[in-house]
């Protein structure tokens, strides 16, 4: 038998801004977690949090949090 109370909590989601639009996530959703749902995964990006650049190092274990600003910046090549 399934605890739907339990269920609920793996599945809540939060709201945030992410390069000023309002986006949901999952709950706790690392700073990683994010660039892998964005398909960012192996491309050169910086995320900022809250106006603080949070270092490559710092994403698997840097959780976001309800009402979180993000900025997403990736590089594009072109001439």
């Amino acid at each position: 038998m399934r605890d739907s109370g339990r269920q609920g909590l793996y599945n809540a989601r939060v709201e945030v801004m992410i390069n000023g639009q309002k986006q949901v996530i999952p709950n706790s959703a690392t700073v990683s977690q994010l660039i892998e749902l964005r398909g960012l995964v192996g491309r050169a990006c910086a995320v900022e949090v809250n106006k603080e650049l949070v270092p490559k190092a710092e994403h698997s274990h840097r959780a976001l949090a309800p009402g979180d600003h993000i900025e997403l910046v990736t590089l594009v090549g072109g001439g």
